[in-house]
């Protein structure tokens, strides 16, 4: 017997029923239908032709001839087998794996060779089926219920379980525990409408066995590292580490069993500037570089742990950063004086100073650097650069060069006192950084290699802070300046309005003065208006805080706001957040703030265009998206004015608050309504924050304080609030009705403006008051001493000289506690208030004001019940 056809024998199926099923039914059937004819002869024979049966049984013989002679030479088979059915057979009787096929109810139908082999079975009798086989064992048979489970359900799958003995008779294939993958899927079924399950059964001991042996010999490995006596990292890209064996984990004081991969960074286990050093090793592409590094990490409580990195960086073909592979070697301990250990404390005091440094030589050349350097320097000169000596003009901006050129000759003369140079940043122009050059004195008779050390370290945010120092003591200035003016055009104007309602009184309209006077005052309060903007930049105007919610504010302007955009082209949007905070501030002052802003922004947009408002809440933490705004840490309110106009340029951003300041043509702008928009908010408590650019628009917001209520304790007998009632000058109609006479009262009025003094006496003696006058708060007392206190209300001027207003007041309080008092002032009450006793009560009226105004407020403070 040939090797193939022992091969072939070997092979054989263990169990093979039911393979030509389709053909034996297709057989029956056939042998049925010729015998229900033949049946059908006999009993219709009477019926039928002679003629016909013997036609027909002719034609059936002709038919049995042809299919007994074609199948003896072989034309046609009684139990037709295809060439791919040998095919089929073959594969899966020489198969390694034991190969099972059942049907629907687990009859076995189909069984190989290896599988008998793996079973012990020999032939079909002993062959079992996988139920029985595995039913012994709690895991195999969990294994088979998922699998079998699994084939109802349509899907395949495989199980891998443990027998302490192996399959079959005992002592076949070995003894001792063996490890079986089991896998099983359908297969469509031509002659039945159930499909039939395979099983796939394999002995994976061996396959385990080398598993176990690798994983062994990798947790000895990993053992290895883990507790070898170096530290050991990689990280990937990013900077992510991926792996911490359990020697660095110890030293930096992590513990090791709750690491995750990339839970720790580079940047968290490396201190100080040490980040430089290791970003500037840097491969070439598709290459591996790796340098030793001194420098200090950093242990998870914080302190330091000097070491050495020998630190290993890839780079991929297309230059993009690979992943590192580093090798931590601690400081040995003690204070060996080796020069290893000398060099190794040298360098990471170099690395760690909180300036960037660096060594020229005679030549101008660098010869070493520390990671400040590189890192305040990044992208201009790398390390490779830097340590190959490129020139340290590199770092210097243009301007500067020559200067540093000076500098060097000065520390090669060895000179001691070289000037400090300020230079912008030569990558980044918003940058500037300031240089101090030190000579290198060396006693040595040989030339020192150094010829001087550059110290640098960025100046921007002091420069920032600088030039923000200088523009707000710029505004101060400018502002107390604007605040000076104002409270002197005020009495300028005090007394041109008292004399114009003077002169008005004694003429007639039929006058020819009479047009003129009226001409007078009408200027004089236009005065007063650009006054009032003075004040208002200058933080001096008198405010009338209340509880606003902006929502009501921004509707009730939104029709005024229409009005003043009709026929220009311009859209106003309005974007309202929800549930606003309430804010405290003057509502007619902010309107303003909001119509004058709406003015701006569609006088910016001469072709058309859009403005949109915009309000929201501002959290704490939402605040510090608003870097610029430089807001406190408190809940704010935005409003939010914004344009898609010309913009405006950046040389002139700092100088929009400016008072007088404008870019509009002559005669179309005072300059003072950003100046009274800025005063508005600032006194206000709030914040103002504009951006732009030129052709996109414009935008500014406004951030005030969320008002949160205090709660109000019940009045306690003797105490008293301030009381002060500032009453502010109403229109004349509204009080046409009024009694505004002195009915005898006297008046003691303090005023050092002459001209408004002998303005008011007059304007008040002319209702019936009886006025004495007096130049300054001494001369009051002194009169008040002569009078015995017969004065029922001091009317005062707040700035004056000796004595100013609010020190009189207390003065006079001390004997008569009850006297009524009104200040006038150009300046806002809050200006003096605040210098007030707490139990203070007092009137106010606001310079300019007119002879009705002036005998309006007397009037209703003399009429007010304490």
């Amino acid at each position: 017997m040939t090797k193939m056809q022992q091969s072939g024998h070997n092979d054989a199926p263990l169990v093979e029923h039911g393979a030509r099923g389709g053909t034996v039914i297709r057989l029956l059937v056939l042998a049925v239908v010729l015998i229900a004819v033949a049946i059908s002869f006999v009993v219709f024979k009477e019926s039928l032709d002679s003629e016909i049966v013997l036609g027909v049984l002719g034609i059936l013989a002709m038919v049995g001839i042809f299919f007994l002679v074609s199948s003896v030479i072989g034309l046609v088979e009684v139990m037709p087998q295809s060439r791919s059915d040998d095919l089929a057979r073959g594969f899966l009787g020489g198969h390694p794996d034991g190969i099972l096929i059942t049907d629907s109810k687990g009859r076995i139908i189909y069984a190989n060779a290896a599988y008998g082999r793996l079973t012990g079975a020999t032939n079909a009798a002993q062959a079992q089926s996988l139920e029985t086989l595995l039913s012994k064992n709690r895991e195999s048979t969990e294994a088979l219920y998922r699998l079998t489970t699994a084939l109802r359900e349509g899907r395949e799958g495989h199980e891998e379980f443990r027998l302490l003995k192996p399959l079959g008779r005992p002592g076949n294939n070995g003894s001792g525990a063996h490890w079986y993958r089991l896998k099983a899927r359908l297969l469509a079924n031509g002659s039945s409408r159930k499909p039939l399950d395979i099983w796939q059964i394999t002995d994976i001991t061996s396959e385990r066995d080398d598993q176990e042996r690798f994983f062994r010999e990798l947790q000895n490995a990993i053992d290895y590292l883990d507790h070898a006596p170096a530290g050991f990292f990689s990280a990937g890209r990013k900077g992510e580490v991926f792996y911490l064996n359990a020697t660095l984990a110890e030293w930096l004081g992590y513990d090791l069993t709750k690491f995750v991969p990339r839970s720790l960074t580079m940047t968290d286990i490396v201190a100080g500037e040490g980040m430089a050093l290791i970003q500037s090793v840097q491969a070439t592409p598709g290459q591996t570089r790796t340098e030793t590094l001194d420098l200090d990490l950093r242990r998870a409580n914080g302190q330091s742990l000097p070491a050495r990195l020998v630190h290993s960086v890839s780079t991929a073909r297309d230059g993009a950063p690979g992943e590192s592979r580093t090798i931590v070697l601690a400081r040995p301990k003690g204070e060996a004086a080796d020069l290893s250990s000398s060099a190794m404390r040298f360098t990471r005091f170099f690395n760690n100073t909180p300036m960037a440094i660096a060594s020229v030589d005679g030549n101008g050349k660098i010869l070493r650097v520390n990671a400040p350097f590189l890192k305040l320097f990044a992208g201009v000169v790398s390390r490779d650069e830097a340590e190959a000596g490129a020139p340290l003009e590199t770092i210097f901006n243009e301007a500067v060069r020559p200067q540093l050129t000076q500098a060097l000759a000065e520390a090669k003369d060895r000179q001691s006192d070289i000037a400090p140079l300020e230079s912008r940043h030569p990558g980044d122009e918003n940058r500037y950084v300031r240089f101090f050059v030190n000579a290198v004195i060396d006693e040595s008779d040989e030339a020192p290699e150094e010829v001087a050390i550059v110290y640098a370290f960025e100046t921007t945010e002091q420069k920032a802070l600088e030039t923000q120092m200088a523009q707000t003591q710029k505004m101060n200035a400018v502002g107390t300046l604007a605040g000076g003016i104002a409270h002197d055009f005020n009495n300028v104007l005090t007394a041109i309005l008292l004399s114009s309602d003077h002169l008005l009184l004694q003429a007639r309209p039929a006058d020819a003065s009479f047009a003129d006077l009226m001409e007078i005052k009408r200027n004089a309060n236009r005065a007063a208006v650009l006054v009032r903007q003075l004040l208002a930049f200058s933080r001096k105007q008198t405010m009338r805080p209340s509880v606003l919610n902006l929502t009501d504010v921004v509707g009730d302007l939104r029709m005024l706001v229409d009005r003043l955009i009709s026929g220009t082209n311009v859209k106003l949007d309005v974007d309202y957040g929800r549930d606003l905070w309430p804010v405290r501030t003057d509502l007619s002052q902010f309107e303003q703030v909001l119509i004058n802003l709406c003015v701006n922004a569609r006088d910016a947009m001469p072709q058309g265009g859009r403005i949109t408002i915009r309000t929201r809440n501002v959290t704490a933490e939402e605040g510090r998206a608003y870097a610029g705004a430089d807001l406190p840490e408190e809940d704010m309110v935005m409003v939010e004015v914004a344009d898609n106009g010309t913009g405006i340029p950046p040389e002139i951003m700092d100088k929009i608050f400016e008072p007088f300041f404008t870019t509009k043509e002559v005669g179309k702008g005072t300059g003072l309504g950003l100046s009274m928009v800025y005063g508005i908010v600032k006194q206000s408590g709030g914040y103002i924050h504009p951006e732009s650019e030129v052709g996109t628009g414009t935008t500014f917001r406004i951030f005030l304080p969320r008002h949160i209520p205090e709660p109000v304790a019940a009045p306690v007998e003797g105490e008293n609030a301030v009381a002060a009632v500032a009453i502010a000058p109403k229109a004349e109609a509204a009080n046409a009705d009024v009694d505004l006479t002195g009915n005898s009262a006297v008046v003691l009025l303090v005023e050092d403006e002459e001209a408004v003094r002998r303005g008011g006496k007059r304007m008040l003696e002319t209702r019936g008051y009886t006025v004495h006058e007096a130049g300054s708060g001494v001369e009051a007392l002194e009169i008040m001493e002569e009078l015995e206190g017969k004065v029922d209300i001091v009317v005062s001027d707040v700035v004056m000289p000796e004595m100013d207003g609010p020190t009189l007041l207390r003065e006079l309080r001390k004997n008569y506690p009850d006297l009524k008092f009104i200040f006038v002032s150009g300046y806002a009450e809050d200006a003096f208030a605040r210098n007030l006793p707490a139990d203070a009560k007092f009137g106010f009226l606001p310079k300019p004001f007119s002879l009705k105004q002036l005998a309006v407020t007397v009037r209703e403070m003399l009429d007010r019940q304490d």
